[in-house]
């Protein structure tokens, strides 16, 4: 891996971007965390979605009435918005699988997260919890069911907690624990750290359609035109957001999406929307997302021929080599938020 010296590597990585992936420009080295005050208008937290529905199995404890009302399938909300934003648009940021909206902050090693470096662009972040997971509430009354014999075992819900073992080679730190792949940028000397954010994953047991995504697009309404950036295993959300409701979706960046819109599918819910799908390293070397970055080769050739706006962007192909499937906790991570923060000024455009 070439390393060009530091005063030129944020320049030299931005270049690398804009060139045409067959220049295969040099990757630079980590770019250092911006320093000063940050100063921020606003911030707080909030929900959108959620139901409301009445139990008789809410509680197994003596001292808890089993009977009541609770509100389920919310998504919570925590947002900043920097001073002095102009028109720039809302980013919302969507975690993946057995994570929470922990993936946008301060990284393992300690380093700045996507949520500040976006705020230090200037865009007003919005970053979110999955419904049923981290701080939107989790739906208990089928487990209590079970649990009093008023319902069968395998009406259960289904839940499931990735292991680390499992998880290295999801997530592209070597093809297999405990390999590494070489030049790999993920901070493994901080992996206990990154451990600690993975959380059992009730994706499989919310209700259609995803609770998630009917915030999502709530949410989007509710900002008045957000630019929805998901990773993984929530990739396909925003497209999902989009077929419901082209409403506030001013544009989709899909960090290595678990799943593109199918290329036989109906476009026209992405015609005119700008569109980045973003790709890591060692890709090929991963039967598991392989064909995923193929499938969505397909899907973007499909909508650009409908007149839709979408980029495949895959780093090894503009030379920036070592990415794992969490690019935002890479090294490299700040010089990647400060590309895509460009492009999204680019190709989204500001508010009007």
């Amino acid at each position: 891996m070439f390393i060009l010296p530091r005063a030129a590597g944020l320049f030299a990585l931005l270049a690398a971007f804009a060139a045409p992936a067959s220049a295969q420009p040099a990757p630079s080295e980590t770019a250092r965390s911006p320093q000063g005050p940050l100063l921020i208008e606003r911030q707080g937290s909030f929900f959108v979605g959620g139901r409301t529905l009445r139990s008789d199995t809410l509680s197994t404890q003596p001292a808890y009435a089993p009977s009541g009302t609770i509100t389920v399938d919310q998504i919570y909300v925590r947002y900043q918005v920097p001073a002095g934003t102009g028109g720039k648009r809302p980013l919302v940021l969507v975690h993946g699988c057995c994570l929470t909206g922990k993936t946008w902050e301060t990284t393992p090693d300690g380093r700045m997260g996507w949520d500040e470096a976006f705020l230090r662009q200037g865009y007003p972040t919005y970053v979110i919890d999955q419904a049923w997971r981290g701080r939107s509430a989790a739906h208990p009354t089928t487990i209590n069911a079970v649990r009093t014999g008023q319902a069968a075992a395998d009406t259960l819900p289904t839940v499931f907690a990735a292991g680390q073992e499992d998880a290295w080679a999801i997530f592209r730190f070597g093809r297999r624990h405990p390999e590494v792949f070489p030049g790999l940028l993920f901070p493994l000397e901080a992996q206990e750290e990154f451990w600690k954010q993975m959380v059992p994953d009730w994706n499989f047991a919310v209700p259609t359609p995803n609770p998630t995504v009917v915030g999502l697009s709530a949410l989007a309404k509710r900002l008045e035109g957000a630019v929805l950036v998901s990773h993984s295993q929530s990739g396909i959300y925003p497209f999902q957001t989009a077929t419901m409701s082209r409403e506030g979706v001013a544009g989709i960046v899909s960090i290595e999406p678990g799943a593109c819109p199918a290329a036989d599918s109906d476009m026209e819910p992405y015609k005119g929307l700008p569109i980045l799908v973003l790709w890591g390293d060692f890709v090929e070397e991963s039967t598991r997302w392989s064909p995923r970055l193929r499938a969505c080769r397909d899907f973007a050739r499909a909508a650009n021929a409908a007149g839709g706006k979408v980029e495949v962007a895959v780093l090894p192909e503009m030379g920036i080599r070592g990415n794992s499937h969490m690019l935002m906790h890479d090294r490299n991570s700040l010089e990647i938020a400060d590309w895509l923060g460009g492009w999204i000024g680019r190709n989204v455009g500001e508010r009007r």
